[in-house]
Formats: structure tokens, sequence, C-alpha cells
């Protein structure tokens, strides 16, 4: 069986809410998240995440390296 990283992130994440919500709705916030805090952070991980996808992907923008994208392609056809 093989479960990916991100079915595991996406559970804890949402493990991590519920709870939160639990315990909000409790009167005990395991997260005291303020505005500004909560906006600081949503920025800051749509970047870091905008970083690791262009960081990951491969970006072909000469000619060349577009080329080589798919002669590459085609290899991996057969």
């Amino acid at each position: 069986m093989n479960i990916t990283i991100g079915t595991i992130a996406r559970t804890a994440c949402l493990a991590l809410a519920l709870t939160n919500q639990l315990l909000s709705a409790a009167g005990k916030p395991v997260l005291p998240i303020e505005d500004s805090q909560l906006e600081a952070l949503v920025t800051s991980g749509l970047t870091v995440a905008a970083a690791l996808a262009a960081w990951w992907k491969n970006n072909s923008f000469t000619p060349a390296a577009i080329r080589a994208d798919a002669q590459l392609k085609a290899a991996r056809r057969g």
C-alpha cells in the first residue's frame, strides 16, 4: 500500500483544523492566532508553495530547452 506524502500532509492539516475547531468551540483554542498573524502565515505559505512549484518543475524558456523536452518525451514514449 503506497500512501503519498500529500495524503499524509492533508490528513494531518485536517486533523489539526478539526481539533482546533472543537477546542475553540469549548473555549480552549489550540492555535490562538490573530488576524494579522493569519494573513502573514497564509501569504508566507503561498509564497513557499509557489517557490517550491517553480523550483521543482522543469521550466524551459529557450528554444533549445523546449526541443530537448520534446525529445525527452519522445524517448520516454519509446
